[in-house]
Order: structure tokens, then C-alpha cells, then sequence
């Protein structure tokens, strides 16, 4: 049985938008959905789904649908910049005392 995931209002609202800004690429190349579905190799539900922002469908669909729009390179570059400070100053309080 699957584990039903509670997914917060932030999320939600993200998905919703990555859901608008897939349809939106969609309809500026003139495609329809059930050919993008066709190309994804998935179904044109599917596809509305993912336009409509769904939680309940897989990361693979909505990569597998952002590659079929040619907008797939680069979808795996997060930008951790809070991440990135905690490791700087981890770095800052190992760095050796100047022994001169």
C-alpha cells in the first residue's frame, strides 16, 4: 500500500507554478499536450497533471515532460547559498592559527 505524503501550502504553490510555467513552454512551441505526452511516454492525464501542479505525481514525469519541452538541462542545479555559508563558516572555524 502506498504511504499517502502530506505536502506542505509551500510546495503546493511551488508545483502549481512549475505546473503554469510547463504549460505555458507548451503552448508558446504550439504542442499539445498529447504530444508532449507522447514524447515524455506518458499520459496526456499525466501531462495535465503536471500542468495543474500535482504533488501526486512522480519527479521522473516532470522531468520526462520538461525534456520533452527541451527544458530539462539545468533542472538539477540548486542553488544552495544557505548551505554554502554554513560550509564557509565550518571552514573559517577549522582554519589553522598562522603559526608565524
Amino acid at each position: 500500500m502506498k504511504t499517502k505524503i502530506k505536502v506542505s501550502p509551500g510546495t503546493k504553490r511551488e508545483l502549481r507554478t512549475l505546473g503554469a510555467r510547463i504549460r505555458e513552454a507548451r503552448l508558446r512551441r504550439e504542442l499539445s499536450q498529447s504530444l508532449v505526452a507522447e514524447r515524455a511516454s506518458v499520459s496526456v492525464q499525466t501531462v495535465g497533471r503536471i500542468e495543474k501542479g500535482d504533488a501526486g505525481v512522480s519527479a521522473g514525469a516532470y522531468a520526462m515532460v520538461l525534456q520533452a519541452l527541451g527544458l530539462l538541462e539545468g533542472w538539477g542545479n540548486i542553488a544552495d547559498s544557505l548551505g554554502d555559508e554554513l560550509a564557509d563558516e565550518q571552514l573559517r572555524k577549522r582554519a589553522p592559527k598562522d603559526a608565524s
